[in-house]
């Protein structure tokens, strides 16, 4: 019976630094498992137009995205979650009085708010779309504005009680470090993207294995009984049941071996 793979993308198929690097490792990887009749999909907190061609290049089966917002298998959409455009207003107006600064994510594509504070966070995430080719025009005020899914940098003024209060009723938020938060609608996240697919597929839980490399991989790797860890990710590794090499040392390829999955 094939074995299904989920790969996180940020530290686990591609060093997470302005290098990007896919090891050729990696690619060899993951056109073997598949080979061998396993199936290969990405799970990750990125929305889908996000996914860069240099990933979809690597061969997957299908995507994951914005933490288990949007599926897509062999090419169709077999889910697809956007916030009802009211409640996206309601939500940007209540970011502008938590004095936070958002990034709007929805699967086609990003949305600003010009009055939020400009933080160092947002400032690089914006260089990395712009060098990315990634469209930074979506605004606010803008009359397709909506979003799957959203995230926020604090600053000393904003009010983070409020933030909390109002945006945890309907949101899983979560603390990404630096005072950068990421913000899934309730009911979704990795873990029921991955229940999603399997119930689709038909494919037990115990053929199921998931590889990434930080705390909002949590969901994914204690969904399935074969959870890896990248080396040097030490902050997952009491919660998974093998860690592997770092990335540029063949950490993929590695982690594929052990499991007898190449």
């Amino acid at each position: 019976m094939s074995s299904i793979i989920f790969f996180d993308i940020d530290g686990t198929l591609v060093t997470e630094d302005e290098r990007a690097i896919i090891p050729d490792s990696t690619r060899e990887a993951v056109r073997r498992t598949r080979e061998k009749g396993n199936l290969t999909f990405i799970n990750s907190g990125r929305t889908a137009f996000n996914i860069s061609p240099r990933v979809k290049e690597l061969g997957f089966d299908g995507y994951i995205c914005g933490c288990g917002t949007y599926i897509e298998y062999n090419g169709d959409v077999i889910l697809s979650r956007t916030i009802e455009k009211s409640k996206c207003r309601e939500i940007a107006e209540l970011m502008r009085e938590c004095n936070v600064t958002p990034v709007y994510e929805h699967s086609a594509g990003y949305f600003f708010d010009d009055k939020a504070p400009m933080t160092d966070g947002l400032k690089y995430f914006m260089e990395v779309f712009v060098d990315s080719g990634i469209d930074v025009s979506g605004r606010v005020e803008d009359d397709n504005f909506g979003f799957d899914k959203f995230v926020i940098w604090e600053n000393p003024k904003s009010d983070m009680e409020k933030f909390r209060n109002e945006i945890g009723k309907e949101f899983s938020i979560i603390d990404r470090g630096g005072g950068f938060y990421e913000n899934v609608p309730l009911g979704f996240s990795k873990a029921t993207g991955i229940q999603h697919i399997l119930k689709k597929l038909d494919i037990p839980m115990e053929r199921a294995y998931a590889i990434g490399d930080s705390m909002n991989d949590l969901p994914m790797l204690e969904a399935v009984p074969n959870s890896i860890a990248m080396g040097g990710a030490e902050v997952i590794y009491p919660y998974v049941s093998y860690i592997t090499t770092p990335i540029e040392e063949n950490g993929i390829a590695n982690a594929l071996t052990h499991f007898g999955l190449i």
